[in-house]
């Protein structure tokens, strides 16, 4: 091994600790929430794209954990951004960790990339870029990642809350 491999292969170790340490402190942080919300969730924890990924599931009531969830996810985005706050302050980091309640993350994600795909098949028979409606940063990298996969090119305009996708022909 040459000295740049090793080195990039220490720093790839080392990310992959510090974001194990995120999915611990954020479940600890969690754990806490459903003891004082008095709801029954297992912590399921991950790393997935670089990023530290967190899931509570039950195997119960999960109508429980929808609470959780929220009209359109909102609960979820709230929970996810305070549990990014709790990984902060325990490791001075900013955190990009992703939350997922009850499975509604996966379900939302599944379904923005048949949106995406349904989009780029649109541009291609068309030849005519696609606005569409406005989502939040997660479902818009969702949306990017599905164009991008059907060998088109996107781009976000506007502003938060109304920033959308537009799908451009190839």
């Amino acid at each position: 091994m040459t000295e740049g491999t090793t080195s990039a292969a220490a720093e790839g170790a080392d990310t992959l600790t510090r974001l194990e340490q995120e999915g611990e402190i954020a479940a600890d942080y969690l754990e806490g929430l459903l003891d004082i919300a008095d709801l029954d969730g297992d912590i399921d924890m991950d790393v997935e794209a670089d990023r530290a990924s967190v899931s509570i599931i039950s195997d119960s009531n999960s109508r429980d954990l929808l609470k959780l969830v929220g009209r359109d996810g909102e609960v979820l985005e709230a929970l996810q951004e305070l549990t990014r706050l709790a990984v902060h302050r325990e490791t001075g980091d900013r955190s990009r960790l992703m939350l997922d309640i009850a499975g509604h993350r996966a379900t939302k994600r599944a379904q923005l990339s048949e949106l995406g795909a349904k989009a780029a098949a649109e541009v291609r028979s068309s030849g005519e870029s696609v606005r569409m409606k406005p989502m939040t940063p997660f479902e818009r990298k969702v949306v990017h990642d599905a164009i991008k996969a059907a060998g088109l090119r996107s781009e976000s305009e506007g502003e938060e809350p109304e920033r959308f996708v537009v799908v451009l022909p190839a």
